[in-house]
């Protein structure tokens, strides 16, 4: 299987936030400035509209993406934000290892084939002590239960969006996933929708010192 073959065969049509932008955004803003974070990366930027708003936020941002359309639009729209086209398979190199206090990843684990590339791949590019802010559907009894009586279960996990979610998480299976690469649990945020039925969840990991 060429995972770098199929982790950059995402296409990007324009530069416009993602339809997550207006319940995870203010999210991740506030969880940045509760960590006093200056240095930031966003790991799978897309077309770098999250990066534009921690940058006029006045967080020093880089983001990195596989996707070449996506790293060739987020370069155009946002100029003064340098990009990388970098992937969870790759190595850091050019971005700087050790070097950020938090790195962002929205919506991208669950789209991964080896999930644990993803954690190895931030703790080569955070200080110690520096935070991984993650975030994917959420999924748990309450709300699998709901969408199975609800008939909307097939809808749900696109089983028919080439390239789509393989990876449907709870918080158990993600804060294990995080805790097995090292990190410590220290925050979790359920986004969108009622408690227990929220669109995604944010979890938050601390590297070792």
């Amino acid at each position: 299987m060429n995972t770098n073959t199929i982790s950059s065969a995402y296409r990007f049509n324009s530069a416009a936030p993602s339809h997550t932008a207006g319940y995870l955004t203010s999210h991740i803003l506030s969880t940045c400035r509760r960590l006093s974070a200056k240095r930031v990366l966003d790991l799978g930027c897309g077309t770098g509209a999250l990066c534009a708003a921690l940058s006029a936020a006045g967080f020093d941002v880089v983001g990195c993406d596989p996707s070449e359309d996506g790293i060739q639009l987020a370069r155009r729209a946002h100029p003064h934000i340098p990009f990388h086209l970098r992937g969870v398979y790759d190595e850091p190199g050019v971005i700087g290892a050790g070097d950020f206090d938090v790195v962002v990843s929205t919506e991208v684990i669950e789209h991964i084939f080896l999930p644990r590339a993803l954690p190895r791949f931030a703790a080569k590019l955070l200080r110690p002590g520096g935070h991984i802010i993650l975030t994917t559907p959420y999924h748990g009894y309450l709300k699998n239960l709901v969408l199975a009586v609800s008939g909307k279960l097939d809808a749900h996990f696109t089983m028919l969006w080439d390239g789509g979610h393989i990876k449907f998480w709870s918080r158990a299976t993600l804060s294990r996933l995080l805790s097995e690469e090292g990190f410590s649990i220290v925050g979790f945020i359920g986004a969108g929708r009622i408690p227990c039925l929220w669109k995604s969840m944010i979890l938050i990991g601390q590297k070792s010192l």
